[in-house]
């Protein structure tokens, strides 16, 4: 049986926005390789357990999160370091993103780092352009921008159902992590002048203290798991609005009207590259504007790129015989 090992950001994580990622990750790697064992691994948490289940796979993906920084040295957003660097090799990245906007070059650390343990074979796919500046800088020509793999099944044909104009209801999103008290005052002032009932997704840990704190407490909450978040969404005529990028991308994913409000690189530069509908939070005054307009949801995917990176495997997986 061949193996395939796959850098899991939910292990040790309580951000629910990595359930989203990865759930994507599996279900595109998963078909593209049929017939392969995926084992889970700790993204940061890299033991020698770890490296036993490395070594004995055929292929290693890390994908869909913000790992990568410019001082890996200082910003420990994945677990290699000069300690374990050796036994992790040709890594292959599938929707990876660069933790924020980050000025300084990349340290001569995170180049050694990178250019040992990510492939020099296989061609990389990365979240933005951003990311791919930033890769193609350190030395990797072999990178190509495919956008989150949470992103890859909205299609113009699935994007053409999602309403135009707003409903009645909405579900609203807060990060604990990257908060503002007076943006996100004005963000729920405005929600609640125009719905007729807020449903609030805990994502994070810290969402409900800071909302019952600083926001309102007067609000339908849906418990912090994405099951719960998905029956809503199945289930109600609704809106998303809020801070949340996965959790506006998942409403996407079922055909509900988005408006993400823009707080970090990550949204920023995917509604660059490809049209996600979102709202800059230095520009908050117009969320009331924004979601009594009629707009389209038209999702720019770079379909030609993630048919190239997906292709790459498919001799390989041709060559697998099943009874």
């Amino acid at each position: 049986m061949k193996n395939i090992s796959v850098f899991d950001t939910t292990i040790s994580n309580y951000n629910l926005g990595n359930q989203i990622i990865m759930e994507s990750v599996y279900k595109h790697l998963m078909n593209i390789f049929p017939f392969y064992f995926f084992f889970k691994l700790p993204s940061m948490e890299i033991d020698a357990h770890t490296i036993k289940y490395i070594k004995e796979s055929d292929f290693v993906f890390f994908g869909g999160t913000n790992s990568l920084t410019s001082r890996m040295e200082k910003y420990k957003q994945w677990g290699i370091s000069l300690k374990n660097y050796r036994e992790i090799r040709n890594v292959i990245l599938i929707g990876m993103g660069w933790w924020q906007y980050q000025t300084e070059k990349t340290s001569l650390y995170t180049k050694f780092l990178l250019k040992h343990v990510l492939s020099k074979k296989f061609i990389h796919s990365v979240r933005d352009s951003y990311t791919e500046t930033k890769l193609k800088a350190v030395g990797f020509d072999n990178v190509i921008n495919t956008g989150c793999p949470t992103l890859w099944g909205l299609t113009a044909d699935h994007c053409k159902n999602i309403n135009q104009s707003k409903s009645e209801e909405v579900i609203l999103t807060f990060t604990d992590y990257n908060h503002n008290v007076e943006r996100d005052k004005i963000i729920f002032e405005t929600v609640r002048n125009n719905y007729s009932k807020i449903y609030i997704w805990l994502q994070g840990k810290g969402d409900y203290d800071y909302i019952i704190k600083n926001v309102s407490n007067k609000i339908k909450l849906i418990n912090p798991r994405v099951a719960s978040y998905n029956k809503i969404l199945a289930s109600q005529k609704v809106d998303y609005v809020g801070t949340r990028l996965h959790a506006g991308i998942r409403a996407l994913q079922y055909g509900k009207r988005s408006i993400i409000i823009g707080i970090d690189n990550r949204g920023i530069e995917m509604a660059k590259d490809f049209n996600i509908p979102l709202l800059s939070a230095d520009k908050i005054h117009g969320l009331d504007a924004m979601i009594n307009s009629k707009f389209e949801t038209i999702i720019n995917l770079p379909s030609d790129n993630i048919k190239l990176w997906k292709d790459q495997f498919k001799n390989i997986t041709n060559n697998i015989k099943v009874m």
